[in-house]
């Protein structure tokens, strides 16, 4: 395992599980999680875990390939998109998600496009974190 040196630390605070309370430090974020029904729950008025994963990750990842493309002089257009969808369910051990990341990359060549999601998974943050542990599927579209 690397050794990360942290430019920026979030700090964030969960109370109550998945049908709690989750706040960040400097009051950003403040949120009411609810479990899905689908999980057991009452599919309530709040968000859950896997919703805040799909968002931050797909931010991310949207952030990692104007990285990339800025180093290849390449730009990424205002419309660009990327869809994350999230699952959870059973394995073994508990626990584990499973990820698609449905990038729409207009303006673009299909070729570009794939090249650049390809390089931009290899720098994401959290397509490092997920590395070897969940299932990412890329799909690209322009």
């Amino acid at each position: 395992m690397q050794k990360v040196t942290p430019l920026y630390v979030a700090e964030s605070v969960g109370t109550g599980g998945r049908d709690g309370n989750a706040k960040s430090s400097d009051g950003m974020l403040e949120v009411k999680l609810s479990t899905p029904k689908e999980l057991g729950g009452t599919g309530g008025e709040g968000t859950n875990p896997e919703q805040m994963f799909g968002t931050a990750y797909a931010n991310d990842f949207l952030g990692s390939l104007k990285f990339v493309a800025a180093q290849e002089r390449k730009s990424v257009a205002a419309n660009a998109s990327i869809t994350a969808k999230v699952g959870i369910g059973q394995i073994p051990s508990g626990f584990g998600l499973d990820v698609d990341l449905h990038v729409n990359l207009p303006g673009l060549s299909q070729a570009d496009a794939e090249e650049l999601v390809e390089k931009a998974h290899k720098v994401s943050p959290y397509s490092n974190a997920t590395r070897g542990n969940v299932d990412v599927r890329l799909h690209v579209t322009v």
